[in-house]
C-alpha cells in the first residue's frame, strides 16, 4: 500500500509539472483529469469482474508490471529529450487503469488475510498509511525533481513499482475467491451486471454509498487546495503546502481513532457521527478567518474523513461474500472517484461565483442536511452492527 501510494504522487506531481513546464498550460494539466476519468471507470468495473474471476494475486502484479514499464518509459524519453505531451497523456491512462484494475482485488484480499473482528483495524492502517505516503511521496518528489530532474522520478517510480509488483505473490493466501468452484462459467459482462445488482439490492451499501457521494460532491477540496488557500486565506505556496500537509496529517490521527472504536458494536452509527462531524467541521473551515485556524479545521477534517472511509470500507468487507467482494468493492471505489471529480468542478465553479469561504459553509450545511437525510430513511445503517 505505501509502496503503491508513493509511485502515485511520484506519478501526480511529475506528469502535472512535466506538462506545465513543457506547454506552460493550466488547461493541459487539467485535462489529466479528464483522461484519468475516462480510463478509470471502465477499468474499475473491468478489475471488479477480474478480481471475482482470476487470481487476485496474479492481477496486482500484472497492474503494478504495466505501471512500472509505463514509467520507466517516460523516464526514457525524457531523458533522450524525446517525450511529448501525447506520450505523458498515454503513460497517464495506463497507469491509471493498471492502478485501478489492481485496487478491487487488493480490497478483496483484506478479509481473506485478516480475521473478521481486526478489520476495522486493517481498514484504519489502510488509511494512515495512505496518508503517511500523501506526506512521504510529494517530499520525495522534491528532493529527486531539484536535485536529479523529473526522468529520474520517472525512473525511480517505475523502480518502485516493478519491486511492488512481487509483493502480492509474498502472501500466503488463496488468491482465488472462494465459491468459484462448481460455478458454470460467464461473461465479465455479466459478472459485472451481478455486481450492480448485488450493491443495488444490499440493504446497506447504496446508503453508504449515496451518503459518500452527497457529502464528497458539495465539499471535494483537496484538488483546488490552492483556490482555498488564496481566496480565504491570501496564501500562497506555503499555505497550499502547509494546508495539505495537516489534511493527510489529520486523517492520520482520525485513522488511529478509528482503531480506538475497534470495539464499538454499531458501525453504522459510527459513520453517521464521523459524517455529521465532517459537516459541521466543514462549516467551521468556512468560516476560518486565520491561516492557523484554518490548518486546525482542515487536520481535524481530515480525521473525520478517514474515520468515515475506514467504517465504510469495513461494512463492505464484513457484509459481501468472497466471491463478490472485488465487484463491491470495485463500485465503491468508483463512487468514490466518481464524486471527487465531480466534486472538485462543483467547489471549483461555486467558489469562483460566491467565494471560497461561503462554498465550503454551503458545503457544510449540503453535508450535514444528506447525512440527517440517510440517518432518516436509511435505518438499516442506523441498524448496522458487528462483532
Amino acid at each position: 500500500m505505501v509502496t503503491g501510494a508513493i509511485v502515485l504522487w511520484l506519478r501526480i506531481l511529475g506528469t502535472s509539472l512535466w506538462l506545465l513546464e513543457e506547454t506552460g498550460s493550466a488547461a493541459l494539466v487539467g485535462l489529466i483529469g479528464v483522461v484519468q476519468l475516462v480510463v478509470q471507470i471502465p477499468a474499475l468495473l473491468w478489475g471488479g469482474a477480474l478480481a471475482d474471476r482470476i487470481d487476485r494475486k496474479r492481477l496486482m502484479m500484472l497492474a503494478n508490471l504495466v505501471t512500472s514499464i509505463a514509467l520507466i518509459c517516460l523516464g526514457l524519453l525524457n531523458w533522450q529529450g524525446l517525450l511529448q505531451p501525447s506520450a505523458v497523456y498515454v503513460g497517464i491512462a495506463l497507469i491509471a487503469a493498471s492502478q485501478m484494475l489492481a485496487s478491487p482485488a487488493r480490497s478483496a484480499l483484506v478479509p481473506i488475510v485478516v480475521p473478521e473482528r481486526h478489520l476495522l483495524v486493517a481498514a484504519s492502517t489502510d488509511t494512515a498509511s495512505s496518508n503517511a505516503a500523501a506526506i512521504a511521496g510529494p517530499l520525495l518528489f522534491a528532493v529527486v525533481a531539484t536535485t536529479a530532474g523529473l526522468s529520474v522520478v520517472f525512473l525511480l517510480a517505475g523502480a518502485i513499482s516493478l519491486v511492488s509488483s512481487f509483493l502480492p505473490l509474498l502472501i500466503r493466501a488463496a488468491g482465488v475467491a472462494a465459491g468459484r468452484s462448481g460455478r458454470p462459467p460467464v461473461s465479465t459482462m455479466q459478472q459485472t451486471k451481478d455486481g450492480f445488482q448485488f450493491v443495488a439490492k444490499h440493504p446497506i451499501l447504496p446508503g453508504l454509498f449515496l451518503l459518500d457521494a452527497g457529502i464528497t460532491v458539495a465539499s471535494f477540496y483537496r484538488e483546488i487546495l490552492p483556490v482555498l488557500a488564496f481566496g480565504m486565506f491570501a496564501g500562497g505556496a506555503s499555505a497550499i503546502g502547509i494546508l495539505g500537509s495537516a489534511n493527510s496529517v489529520g486523517a492520520i490521527a482520525g485513522s488511529f481513532v478509528a482503531l480506538f472504536l475497534v470495539g464499538y458494536r454499531a458501525k453504522g452509527m459510527l459513520v453517521l457521527y464521523a459524517s455529521f462531524a465532517y459537516g459541521f467541521i466543514l462549516f467551521g473551515f468556512g468560516t476560518a478567518n486565520t491561516l492557523w485556524m484554518g490548518i486546525l479545521m482542515i487536520a481535524a477534517l481530515g480525521a473525520a474523513d478517514a474515520v468515515t472511509v475506514a467504517v465504510r470500507q469495513t461494512t463492505v468487507m464484513l457484509t459481501t461474500p468472497d466471491h463478490m467482494r472485488g465487484r463491491a468493492s470495485a463500485l465503491l471505489i468508483l463512487a468514490a472517484s466518481t464524486a471527487n471529480n465531480v466534486g472538485t468542478i462543483w467547489v471549483g465553479i461555486w467558489a469562483g461565483a460566491i467565494g471560497a469561504g461561503n462554498t465550503m459553509v454551503m458545503g457544510g450545511v449540503i453535508s450535514i442536511v444528506a447525512t440527517g437525510l440517510i440517518w432518516h430513511f436509511w435505518r438499516p445503517i442506523r441498524d448496522f452492527r458487528s462483532s
